[in-house]
């Protein structure tokens, strides 16, 4: 997701190894990028989670944070601009509220082991048995 407010530039998905840092482009609004891609928003999926290096003390201090945190990127319910983050003391903030320089990257997802695939090897076992 990017801000409607992004639409004017070019886009793209995040990816999952990539750095990015908050920018303000020059409508005034704060995006992603990624290094080397100054004019080009990066758009993050909702519930991405993200973690977050670089947080000015400031903002820290104001909001309980670490100076490394993680996050969930989200499409907040109201206000002019709807990309935001929730920490995980509950904080919740568009993504205008934070500063310009912070870095960000995808936390990488675990793989979920779903419960039939033991089932399928041992299918897979028994049919081999009987042929």
């Amino acid at each position: 997701m990017c801000d409607y407010s992004l639409e004017m530039y070019s886009s793209r998905p995040a990816r999952e190894g990539e750095r990015y840092v908050t920018t303000r482009f020059p409508s005034g609004s704060m995006g992603l990028t990624a290094p080397g891609q100054p004019g080009t928003a990066v758009c993050m999926a909702c519930d991405t989670r993200l973690a977050i290096s670089d947080i000015p003390a400031e903002l820290a201090a104001r909001h309980g944070f670490a100076e490394r945190e993680e996050a969930v990127f989200m499409r907040l319910d109201s206000g002019v601009y709807r990309d935001g983050l929730r920490f995980a003391n509950g904080i919740e903030l568009s993504l205008q509220q934070i500063p310009v320089g912070v870095a960000m990257e995808l936390v990488p997802m675990e793989p979920v082991k779903l419960p039939f695939a033991e089932v399928a090897d041992e299918v897979k076992t028994e049919v081999h048995e009987l042929v």
